[in-house]
C-alpha cells in the first residue's frame, strides 16, 4: 500500500512540475507510465535503512512539521502550503504562485527519507517562488522552518534536469539512509504550443552534518 502510493506521487510530481504556468491537478495532462520500482528502492522503507555510521540527525518531535522554506542565494523566503494527492492520485500544486508546498503525506524534513517540496517556476505574468531554483549550486544552503520554533538545515548537492516523460523516479523517492530534501519544479523549454515546460527541475539537498 506505502509502495503504491510512493510511486503514484512520483507519477504526479512528474506531470505537475513539468506543467509550468498550469500546474492545476485539472489542467494536467496524465504522465506516460514510469517503470516501476524494485522493492530495493521503494521509497515507503526509506525510515528502516537508517545507516548507523551516519552522523545523528536531529530528532523530530511527532507532530512538528515543515512551515517556512528560506534559501538566501536565490531570495526565497516562503511559507509552505500543505500539499496532498487528489481523487486521482495527483500531487495538487501550491495555491498561490509565490508560496512553495510540502508533501505532507511524506517524509518531514530532519527524518530520515527524502522530503518533498514543490513550487511554480513562473505565473501567467511574472516569476514565481521557484524561478530561480536552477541556480542552485553545491553548498547552497536551505532552511526549512519546523512548526516548533526549530529549524532544519540542509545542504545543496546537485540538482538534475529531465524530460517530465523520463522523470528520475528512483533517484527523486529511492530510499536514503539519512534526511534529505527534494525541491522540485519547472525546466527547460517552454511549449507554447501545449502550454507546459518540456522538462522537471530537482535540486537534491542534504542534512548539514552541524544539524539545524
Amino acid at each position: 500500500m506505502i509502495r503504491a502510493r510512493w510511486i503514484a506521487l512520483g507519477l504526479a510530481v512528474a506531470a505537475i512540475a513539468g506543467a509550468g504556468v498550469a500546474l492545476t491537478a485539472a489542467t494536467v495532462p496524465p504522465s506516460p507510465p514510469l517503470p516501476t520500482l524494485s522493492a530495493s528502492l521503494a521509497p515507503g522503507d526509506a525510515g528502516r535503512v537508517q545507516d548507523p555510521t551516519a552522523s545523528a540527525a536531529p530528532t523530530v518531535a511527532a507532530g512538528v512539521v515543515p512551515v517556512r522554506v528560506s534559501i538566501p542565494t536565490i531570495g526565497v523566503d516562503s511559507g509552505l502550503e500543505d500539499l496532498a494527492l487528489d481523487a486521482s492520485g495527483a500531487l495538487l500544486a501550491p495555491r498561490d504562485w509565490n508560496s512553495a508546498g510540502w508533501y505532507s503525506d511524506g517524509v518531514v524534513p530532519g527524518t530520515v527519507g527524502p522530503a518533498v517540496i514543490a513550487g511554480h517556476v513562473d505565473s501567467p505574468t511574472a516569476p514565481a517562488v521557484f524561478a530561480k531554483l536552477s541556480s542552485l549550486a553545491p553548498g547552497d544552503a536551505v532552511t526549512i522552518g519546523m512548526s516548533d520554533g526549530s529549524s532544519q538545515r540542509f545542504t545543496v548537492t546537485g540538482q538534475s534536469q529531465s524530460p517530465k516523460a523520463a522523470f528520475p523516479t528512483s533517484a527523486v523517492y529511492g530510499n536514503v539512509p539519512t534526511p534529505q530534501l527534494r525541491l522540485i519544479t519547472c525546466g527547460g523549454v517552454f511549449n507554447r504550443a501545449s502550454g507546459h515546460y518540456v522538462d522537471n527541475l530537482i535540486v537534491y539537498a542534504s542534512l548539514s552534518p552541524s544539524g539545524p
